[in-house]
């Protein structure tokens, strides 16, 4: 993995679609629960919630990144397409916690192990109070990883889904099963 595309990985992971679309979801609960109660459940709110969030990912991901250099790891998630699909669920777990090596071995994700936890403890430094403790931010670690299994499933499944509702799509103009 080059500099370049390190870098393209950081941005398109932190505001790429999937991202974006995420952030709204999470911030969106938040505000419906009203949690941080600090921040209100107005849009005032929802926008503290979703830069919180947003600020989060870019340091998780940036942290991550710069590890992965160091320690010759590949953040990116590689899809098992193709597979049976019990298999994929199964790819999309693995690599939550797996990346590949410069040599494109599987190694643990060293680095996803130390910027998500990293992330959610520095956050507490400029977190509300009620969300700045060591046990939400222990909380978060989970989530962190429960957001990378979500987005591993993203990755692995968008494709099919997109090739399958387009090539209808495409085929129901065109009145042919070869566009």
């Amino acid at each position: 993995m080059t500099a370049e595309q390190r870098v393209r990985w950081v941005v398109e992971s932190t505001v790429g679609p999937p991202s974006l679309i995420g952030g709204m979801f999470s911030a969106g609960w938040g505000t419906l629960v009203d949690v941080p109660r600090e921040y209100g459940t107005h849009w005032d709110g929802f926008g503290a919630r979703y830069g919180m969030r947003l600020a989060g990912v870019a340091t998780s991901n940036t942290i991550e990144a710069g590890l992965g250099a160091i320690w010759g790891e590949d953040p990116r998630y590689v899809r098992a397409a193709g597979a049976p699909f019990k298999k994929r669920l199964g790819n999309i777990i693995k690599m939550t916690f797996v990346a590949q090596n410069s040599h494109g071995e599987l190694m643990p994700a060293y680095a996803r192990f130390v910027a998500i936890p990293a992330n959610n403890f520095l956050s507490n430094t400029w977190r509300a109070d009620s969300e700045g403790t060591v046990s939400r931010a222990s909380l978060r670690i989970g989530f962190g990883f429960l957001g990378r299994i979500a987005g591993n499933a993203f990755e692995e499944f968008w494709p099919d889904v997109q090739q399958r509702v387009f090539s209808r799509k495409a085929v129901a103009q065109s009145g042919s099963p070869n566009p």
